[in-house]
């Protein structure tokens, strides 16, 4: 089902005549990710610090460094795991959140692709140069994530398509045009 956002026309046609290359793609992905990342990471940590501040065996582990060598009891245990299961699935939910928003919301979006992409002048359309819509975009972004860092195969399949089209790309029927 083609949405509004999948018809709207190709801006220029002659603008883009290329399609972005590997190097130039890695290039955007790296700045993507040290624009995604960096927050990312502080929130995580963040979000580390309120779940074990909460709990009474991380503050005994701080104050007193002799309770190290001591044995935990199972109810510290529990305490501690209930902690470190409940962060790490905060945290899991909170990158995927933004990695989802940061990356589908911006393919989908008016620029038509990353922060990166933009800076390197990169921008994703459908096979018919056209904007792509969210849900094609996360299409794209879930089996770049899941498929194509496999080995990295979904990335090295650029290198021999004549579009210069990743995995997550020909799934999703998306190129990659260059300026």
């Amino acid at each position: 089902m083609e949405t509004s956002l999948e018809k709207q026309p190709y801006e220029s046609t002659k603008e883009y005549e290329e399609y972005g290359g590997f190097w130039l793609r890695f290039a955007a992905y790296l700045i993507d990710s040290i624009i995604v990342g960096i927050p990312l990471a502080i929130l995580s940590i963040v979000i580390f610090m309120i779940f074990f501040g909460t709990s009474d065996a991380f503050n005994t582990m701080i104050s007193d460094p002799s309770y190290m060598e001591t044995e935990m009891t199972n109810e510290e245990a529990f305490a501690f795991m209930g902690s470190y299961f409940g962060a790490l699935g905060v945290t899991f939910l909170v990158n995927l959140v933004v990695a989802v928003a940061y990356f589908a919301g911006l393919h989908a979006s008016k620029w038509q692709g990353t922060v990166g992409k933009k800076l390197l002048g990169l921008k994703v359309t459908d096979l018919n140069g056209n904007r792509i819509s969210f849900w094609r975009a996360l299409g794209r972004y879930l089996a770049m994530a899941i498929l194509s860092g496999i080995f990295l195969i979904g990335y090295i399949i650029a290198a021999f398509t004549e579009k210069k089209q990743a995995l997550h790309d020909l799934i999703a029927s998306t190129v990659v045009l260059k300026k």
